[in-house]
């Protein structure tokens, strides 16, 4: 009896797991559909947005810190539009306060939610294949650091790398210290690229957000290299597997 009863508990929790899974891809949908595109045009005119978050006043600021972490929970939608919104609207050094706090509220909600939902939440973005090439991510003695490194490396995805840490042994403090200092350097070029936008001074901008590119193009073949580098050992250690069987 006891056993049945545990068995009974497993399944309901799977259920309640996977109805929350689907519940989340749906809202996800929906709010790409009718907020996250509507804001991604919005903020592609940053005098319109200073206006609005001007007439806001204090809550201006933290209407954005929302929009902020709904960008991260939906990971489809870029975070650099609202980065360089960010620095144009409220300058550099308080538009990149304003966006590490929304980083950081939307990364503990996906992270809590990974934990709960568990790798169902990480295949709405990703392959099972792709998701065995990150593996490298549960070595524990080298996760930290990792993770560090693919935060602060401009041009990863970092709201997506958010759902696979989820996987990961590593406590929520430990990452959101971790990410929320790696995120610094990247977040605060786009905000200093707006905040030159802001105040008219377009051959800062452009210098900016041209050296940005290039950082973010090396940090994405960068980011190339290690994830097939472990693909590669993750395929040589299943054939190694399947030989040895």
């Amino acid at each position: 009896m006891i056993a049945k009863d545990k068995a009974d508990n497993v399944r309901r929790a799977r259920i309640y797991a996977l109805l929350g899974f689907a519940a989340f891809v749906i809202l996800s949908g929906i709010a790409f559909y009718f907020v996250g595109m509507p804001m991604i045009q919005f903020v592609k005119e940053p005098a319109l947005f200073r206006t609005f978050v001007d007439s806001k006043g204090i809550g201006g600021q933290v209407v954005f810190v929302g929009m902020v972490a709904l960008q991260v929970l939906v990971a489809i939608i870029p975070g650099e539009p609202l980065e360089i919104a960010a620095g144009y609207t409220f300058g550099s050094f308080t538009g990149t306060f304003l966006c590490l706090i929304g980083q950081a509220i939307g990364s503990i909600l996906v992270f809590l939610f990974v934990k709960y939902v568990g790798i169902h939440a990480v295949e709405v973005f990703f392959s099972k294949e792709k998701i065995q090439s990150l593996r490298f991510l549960r070595n524990e003695k080298k996760l930290a650091f990792t993770t560090f490194i693919l935060f602060f490396i401009p041009g990863t995805p970092k709201d997506i790398l958010t759902y696979f840490v989820g996987l990961t042994p590593m406590k929520l403090w430990q990452f959101l210290l971790i990410s929320s200092v790696a995120r610094i350097p990247s977040v605060i070029t786009s905000t200093i690229g707006g905040d030159s936008l802001g105040i008219k001074n377009y051959n800062f901008a452009i210098l900016v957000f041209s050296l940005t590119a290039v950082i973010s193009g090396i940090g994405i073949l960068v980011y190339g290299k290690i994830t097939k580098a472990h693909e590669s050992d993750t395929i040589n250690k299943q054939k190694n597997d399947e030989d040895r069987g």
